[in-house]
């Protein structure tokens, strides 16, 4: 089977009020894509989905067979979703972008036209975020520039996963298994040549947000603990800057008792020392539990996700196969 130009990955998390208007944008922006032709798919991934998303995939693959789904058993995260949909794209060039619209599909031209350039990886940048408070703006903003100072990785600053990859780039992500996955952080990492496209990102079509702020500090931590080992070094600096602390206030001790400044209660001062002490033990407790727990989630080797369901996907030559979930890690496709 000859392989196809284009695949587009979307996860899917209840966009059931957004998934219309994809498919009608969608149908009428690949209508017109000159540079691939009809020579496309669509890799949908529905991520455990509670209301009619995954009802509505399948009538659209059932409508267009180059609309293929992956039903996760249960949610596995956005992160999970994007590399479920990498592990099956089959095109010249993989395209991510979210189903609430957010990332036109229209800029995929722009990244397609990049690519003939010869850049390996295309990624969209931000130029201005539309329906987004401005809470979100400023964090987003300082999050993009703290984790790129903190991992000494050339992460792109203001650019989500919407962005294209070329066939070895792919190939090169499908054999990063890692649990904790920060994918533009990943795609960063492998290097191969890579460029931006400047776009606005619309105001999302409908529906909420599927990263509050929980999810969003989640994401943060899985993003600098996943390349960056400087919050483990933070011990080394608070045991030099307690030390200091220390020898100073000993110092000073000292000069009161030799010239007999008159006796200093000192409460406030040991209270303070004792509170310093204690917050920064147990801040460095917690940053050895983030990474002893992504330890612990990596020996375990267990499957990144398992598909239940899977339509329109070459293999037993029926359009809906169903995949079950009882087989080894590095067997057949249901868990990987």
């Amino acid at each position: 089977m000859l392989r196809p130009k284009l695949s587009l990955v979307i996860p899917v998390y209840n966009e059931e009020e957004t998934l219309p208007e994809l498919d009608r944008r969608l149908s009428e922006f690949l209508s017109q894509l000159t540079l691939v032709g009809n020579d496309w798919e669509v890799v949908f991934i529905n991520d455990g989905s509670r209301d009619q998303s995954l009802t509505l995939l399948e009538r659209m693959a059932a409508r267009e067979q180059r609309y293929k789904v992956i039903s996760f058993a249960r949610n596995f995260g956005h992160q999970i979703a994007i590399t479920a949909g990498l592990d099956r794209a089959e095109g010249d060039a993989v395209v991510v972008l979210d189903a609430d619209l957010q990332d036109p599909p229209e800029v995929v031209t722009a990244m397609l036209e990049k690519a003939a350039e010869g850049y390996d990886v295309v990624y969209g940048v931000r130029r201005k975020r539309q329906g987004e408070t401005i809470f979100k703006r400023v964090t987003a903003s300082v999050f993009y520039r703290f984790i790129r100072a903190m991992t000494g990785v050339d992460i792109p600053v203001d650019a989500g996963d919407f962005r294209l990859m070329r066939r070895p780039v792919v190939l090169t992500m499908r054999a990063l298994r890692e649990q904790h996955r920060f994918v533009r952080g990943m795609v960063a990492w492998v290097g191969f040549r890579q460029t931006a496209v400047l776009y606005d990102r619309e105001a999302r079509f409908a529906g909420e947000t599927k990263y509050p702020l929980r999810k969003m500090i989640r994401f943060a931590i899985d993003g600098i603990t996943s390349f960056s080992v400087v919050p483990l070094k933070l011990a080394t600096w608070l045991g030099l800057i307690g030390g200091v602390a220390a020898v100073l206030m000993g110092l000073a001790l000292l000069a009161i008792n030799f010239f007999d400044f008159g006796q200093v209660p000192g409460w406030t001062t040991i209270m303070v020392v004792l509170t310093f002490g204690f917050s920064a033990q147990l801040l460095m407790t917690g940053i050895l539990g983030e990474y002893v727990g992504r330890i612990y989630e990596e020996i375990k080797r267990r499957p990144l996700y398992i598909a239940a369901r899977e339509l329109n996907f070459q293999g037993d030559g029926h359009a809906v196969r169903a995949v079950h979930a009882d087989r080894e890690h590095d067997g057949p496709v249901n868990s990987y």
